[in-house]
């Protein structure tokens, strides 16, 4: 179920912090519930791509160690982890609010769908995983009933794509030649044309943040223009760790393993939270 990746979960918070609430007990909780689903709901899903992804993974040099693909975990105690962690993710996410309930469904779909088919679609593969992440986001806007800026969304998305697209061109220069043989999709991709996705997405993801960031012309509402630097620098940070230390393939990986991208996001954080509560 891979815990590591249960960072990326934070999107689920975004809603809180921007909407001024995340003081207010009640809506903390609710947050803090809806992370959890989305924990289960992305454990289930791992579960269910290791099984089906079983046989290509044993030719990656480090996915080969994933307990299914290496053998440690069968297929069937995989099956009913699965089942039972999407079940009361669900369940949960409908208590916890009927719009979150909806929102988990249509991420548990879309996840199903990128498994069973989509995955091998160029370009709508990408954007699959890209709309997973802004699910949860949209999730954490639903949960405690705050309405959603379109430029929320927007940057979201935006920035996710980046990522996405960064780790399909990690998986192309790492696996070289066999990368067909892992993921049948990168055969559609090469390392130029990801390249060109990647300037285009870091522009956008710059730009979209720092219109946001400055209400959008209104300057009364220019409360977050101080991060605009930190997200420059974020955003300049990740593209020095793909293209100078080969790193990107995880983003998760790339979060939990450089001190000054970390440094970054906690300065941002207490900027943003300057910014709307001081």
């Amino acid at each position: 179920m891979r815990p590591r990746q249960w960072i990326k979960n934070v999107f689920v918070f975004p809603a809180l912090v921007f909407s001024e609430r995340l003081f207010e007990l009640s809506y903390l909780i609710h947050s803090l519930g809806a992370a959890l689903c989305f924990v289960l709901l992305s454990g289930g899903v791992y579960l269910f791509n290791d099984i089906f992804d079983r046989q290509h993974d044993r030719l990656h040099p480090e996915k080969c160690h994933r307990p299914i693909a290496a053998g440690h975990l069968s297929v069937p105690l995989a099956w009913g982890a699965a089942l039972v962690s999407l079940a009361l993710a669900l369940v949960g996410a409908f208590w916890l609010h009927s719009h979150l309930g909806w929102v988990a469904t249509l991420y548990a779909a879309l996840n199903a769908a990128y498994s069973l088919r989509l995955k091998h679609v160029v370009l709508v593969d990408v954007l699959i995983v890209a709309a997973c992440y802004l699910l949860r986001a949209v999730g954490g806007g639903v949960v405690i009933e705050v309405s959603i800026s379109t430029w929320f969304i927007v940057c979201i998305f935006a920035l996710v794509l980046f990522m996405v697209a960064v780790k399909r061109r990690q998986e192309i220069v790492q696996l070289a030649d066999n990368a067909a043989d892992h993921r049948a999709i990168l055969e559609e991709y090469s390392v130029p044309f990801l390249d060109q996705m990647i300037a285009v997405l870091t522009a956008l993801t710059i730009v979209c943040y720092a219109l946001y960031a400055m209400g959008v012309g209104d300057a009364e509402d220019a409360r977050l223009q101080w991060t605009i630097p930190f997200v420059l620098y974020g955003v300049l940070r990740y593209l020095y760790l793909v293209y100078h230390r080969g790193q990107g393939g995880d983003p998760t990986a790339v979060v939990w393993n450089d001190r000054p991208l970390q440094i970054n996001i906690l300065l941002w954080l207490a900027a943003s939270l300057f910014g709307l509560y001081a």
